[in-house]
């Protein structure tokens, strides 16, 4: 394991291991490199592996503002071109794969692209229900009731109360400056960026993801031109450690690995 010092002052964990063709694993939301050991060491032995715990998660620094999508996007290209990657693939499990869509879509990286792997991704942001629409609005107006002056003097925890109520786990369990950066990320719908990919990508799928269900590797099946969707059986949302055999067979035909 590695620490790099990077921009924004921050100091960033990372592994960098094996030879031959790059790369990079990116995690997904509030995890760290160490949960995804058992895709690195499968491919160790056939290409060099770089794998990074992102800005605030892991071992690394907190950055000193909320990233956005572009930014997580824009720091990782910053990271790799550092390292003086000149050729690459990628493969980002859920927020993970959020970047990674945002990285491929582009046309002015420092480094070639070679293909990608979308893993149980991030990146389609779903409509929502009335039930769930005037959710929001009460959630707005109580915020709103709540950091008037007067009331927030007569009951200072109220609101924080009301976030944690309100807030999923990765919310709750998150910084407050993380929670920005997770409020921007869920509200990023990437199928805009979607059709610019022009790599081969494979998108692997737990069939019983309710993270990001099947019908969003379905949509960016149809909104990646040559992608695939390969559902993995009796898998959620970590599909690579729920069905880890039949996750390596696919992984490895898609990385022409024969062994």
């Amino acid at each position: 394991m590695k620490v790099a010092y990077k921009a924004d002052n921050l100091n960033i964990h990372y592994s960098d291991e094996g030879n031959g063709d790059t790369i990079v694993l990116l995690h997904g939301w509030g995890a760290n490199i160490d949960v995804y050991k058992s895709i690195t060491d499968s491919l160790v032995p056939y290409f060099r592996v770089i794998a990074l715990d992102l800005p605030g998660f892991g071992k690394s620094d907190e950055p000193s503002f909320p990233y956005s999508v572009i930014d997580f996007a824009e720091f990782v290209i910053a990271f790799l071109k550092q390292l003086n990657i000149k050729t690459a693939s990628f493969i980002g499990h859920s927020h993970g794969g959020r970047i990674t869509i945002e990285i491929a879509s582009r046309n002015d990286n420092p480094f070639a692209l070679e293909k990608i792997v979308l893993l149980d991704s991030a990146g389609i942001v779903p409509v929502k229900t009335s039930k769930q629409q005037f959710k929001i609005k009460c959630f707005k107006a109580s915020k709103w009731i709540l950091n008037i002056p007067p009331v927030k003097a007569l009951f200072p925890d109220a609101l924080e109360k009301l976030k944690k109520r309100s807030g999923s786990a990765d919310y709750n369990a998150a910084t407050p400056m993380m929670r920005q950066s997770l409020v921007m990320a869920v509200n990023t719908d990437m199928r805009d960026k979607m059709p610019h990919i022009k790599v081969p990508c494979l998108l692997i799928w737990g069939e019983k993801d309710t993270a990001t269900p099947v019908s969003d590797g379905k949509l960016m099946e149809n909104f990646i031109p040559n992608s695939g969707l390969v559902l993995l059986q009796n898998a959620g949302h970590y599909s690579f450690l729920d069905n880890p055999y039949t996750f390596k067979k696919v992984l490895f035909s898609f990385f022409n690995i024969h062994t």
